[in-house]
């Protein structure tokens, strides 16, 4: 680029127009800002190797050197983390968070302290707040875990919960329920 006219301030600034309109502003620390010819669009490159940019739009998107992590903030205040993992956050205005793993995994946080994930594989974990878990596996069974106990719910209609003190019961369909102890042992069946 063409250099119009430079300008040297007593503070050790340097700033250079640009003949397309552009201002280039040179800081004694090393640090440099880019303003647009229409002023719409900041660049600022800092002396650590970080980049901050203001786009027409007011989104800003800060890129950190060191982590090697971009932080994008849109005027809507939505957030977005893009971490050197393949990680992202999306930080909601209302809140919510949204964190997508590398291995696809996605995860919500909402604001009531519930969580959901779903799994590469379909599979979706919510848990409450007290700290009970429903898990929905893509073949159609289903688990509750509680402080008390573990269920799952088959496709079929069998439900099997295993309690805390290790006693099972299975019901199934048929209406027969089967019941044994901590260690595996049978002590009720009701066959029909």
């Amino acid at each position: 680029e063409e250099i119009e006219r430079e300008i040297a301030y007593p503070d050790g600034k340097v700033e250079k127009v640009l003949k397309n309109g552009c201002h280039l502003i040179f800081f004694p620390n090393g640090t440099w800002k880019k303003v647009s010819s229409d002023a719409k669009t900041v660049t600022i490159t800092f002396f650590n190797g970080d980049v901050k940019q203001v786009m027409p739009d007011k989104t800003v998107i800060y890129y950190y050197a060191g982590a090697k992590t971009t932080h994008t903030t849109y005027s809507d205040g939505l957030e977005v983390l893009q971490f050197p993992t393949g990680q992202i956050e999306k930080h909601y205005p209302d809140g919510r968070k949204e964190i997508t793993f590398p291995d696809q995994t996605i995860k919500n946080l909402f604001l009531d302290g519930q969580q959901e994930s779903i799994l590469p594989d379909g599979t979706i974990v919510r848990v409450q707040r007290d700290g009970s878990k429903t898990i929905e596996f893509n073949n159609g069974q289903r688990e509750l875990h509680t402080a008390q106990f573990k269920r799952r719910e088959y496709p079929d209609g069998t439900v099997k919960t295993v309690y805390m003190n290790g006693h099972q019961e299975t019901k199934y369909i048929s209406g027969r329920i089967r019941v044994k102890d901590k260690d595996g042992n049978i002590i009720m069946d009701t066959k029909v």
